[in-house]
């Protein structure tokens, strides 16, 4: 997954989050929370690999 992609899906779980929160839903609230953590990963493993690419192994 690119790093474009990461970081819509921290996009997309900060507002998941955020309506969870005004709707009061901890369900929600912790599903946008972990699409965030996700993403977040996907995205320092896309940075990864980009070094990787470009330090020639």
């Amino acid at each position: 997954m690119g790093k474009a992609k990461a970081k819509a899906k921290q996009v997309k779980g900060k507002l998941k989050e955020t309506v969870g929160d005004a709707m009061d839903d901890k369900g929600m609230q912790a599903e946008g929370r972990g699409e965030q953590m996700t993403g977040k990963a996907q995205e320092t493993a896309a940075k990864a690999a980009e070094r990787l690419k470009k330090s020639g192994r």
